[in-house]
C-alpha cells in the first residue's frame, strides 16, 4: 500500500509500492499471463517517486483594475502578472532537491539571511513574502485616516498623524535605488517606527513586526507616474494604503508586543 508522509509545510509525498517480480512457471517456456504483460506495461518503478507541493503564486485581495485611477491594471498585470510570478518561479526552481524545501515562506527568509550573509534563495523568497504583504497593504478605497486605536497608536508614537506621514513619504523618496519603506512595530522598543529596506530585505530578519509596506522598485510605479516617485509615494498614502489591514496587523501583534494604551480591537 502506499504510504503518505507529510512535511511541514503540508506537502505531500507520495511513495511507490514496492513490485516484487516472480518468475512464473509454466510447462511452456515462452508462455507469458497476460497479467504478466500489463504489469510489465504499467511498472510502477517508471514513475515519479514522489510528488513535491511548492509555493504558489497569491492572487491579491482585490480585481486587478479595483485600484484604478491611483494604480492602473496595466501595471498590477506586469508587476504581479509577471515580476511577482517570475520570483515564485525561481524560488520553486531553487527548491528542488534542496534541504530548504518544506519551510514555511517566513522560516525560509529568516534562515537564508545567514546573518547578514544572504544565501542564494533569500532573493527570491524575500520578494515574494515582501510583494504578498504589499498587495494586502492596499485596498480600494483607501488612504484618507485611520481610525480609533489605530489613529491614537500613530499620534503617540510619532506625536501626529501628519508627522508620521511626512516621515514615511521622506523616507520612500530618500530610499536610493530600488527596495522597500515599511511601518513595523519594533518588539524591544514597544512602538512603531518607519524602516525602508534596500533591494528585497524585509524587517522579519531583524525579529520586527511589519505593518504597512510600500514597494520602491521602478517597476511598482514607472507606468503610470514614471520619474515622479513624490507623487506616487503620496498617492499611495492618500489614496490606497488599507487601515483595515493596519487595524488587523496591529491586533495581532499585541499578541505578542504589549503597546499599553490604547488597546487594538480585533477586526
Amino acid at each position: 500500500m502506499a504510504t503518505l508522509t507529510s512535511s511541514s509545510s503540508c506537502c505531500l509525498l507520495l511513495q511507490p509500492p514496492t513490485v516484487r517480480h516472480g518468475r512464473l512457471r509454466s510447462p511452456n517456456p515462452n508462455f507469458q499471463s497476460k497479467h504478466m504483460q500489463r504489469r510489465k506495461r504499467f511498472d510502477p518503478s517508471q514513475r515519479a517517486s514522489k510528488v513535491m507541493a511548492f509555493h504558489g503564486l497569491t492572487t491579491p485581495p482585490y480585481e486587478l483594475n479595483a485600484l484604478e485611477p491611483f494604480m492602473s491594471q496595466r501595471t498590477l498585470e506586469l508587476h504581479w502578472g509577471k515580476h511577482h510570478q517570475n520570483y515564485v518561479e525561481s524560488l520553486n526552481k531553487q527548491l528542488v532537491n534542496n534541504p530548504l524545501y518544506g519551510h514555511t515562506m517566513e522560516e525560509l527568509i529568516k534562515m537564508t539571511y545567514n546573518n547578514g550573509n544572504p544565501l542564494p534563495e533569500f532573493n527570491n523568497a524575500a520578494q515574494v513574502w515582501n510583494h504578498d504583504f504589499f498587495w494586502e497593504s492596499m485596498q480600494p478605497g483607501g488612504g484618507s485616516l485611520p481610525r480609533g486605536g489605530v489613529l491614537q497608536q500613530i499620534e503617540k508614537d510619532f506625536s501626529s498623524f501628519s508627522n508620521f506621514r511626512n516621515e514615511f513619504i521622506q523616507s520612500a523618496l530618500s530610499l536610493f535605488g530600488s527596495g522597500w519603506v515599511w511601518l513595523t512595530l519594533k518588539r524591544e522598543e514597544k512602538r512603531l517606527s518607519v524602516v525602508r529596506t534596500s533591494n528585497a530585505i524585509c524587517p522579519l530578519v531583524w525579529g520586527d513586526i511589519p505593518i504597512i509596506c510600500l514597494d520602491m522598485w521602478e517597476h511598482a510605479y514607472y507606468l503610470d507616474y514614471k520619474d515622479d516617485r513624490e507623487k506616487y509615494v503620496t498617492t499611495f498614502m492618500d489614496h490606497l494604503v488599507s487601515w483595515h489591514s493596519v487595524t488587523a496587523r496591529i491586533a495581532r501583534a499585541e499578541a505578542f508586543v504589549n503597546l499599553g494604551e490604547p488597546k487594538i480591537p480585533v477586526a
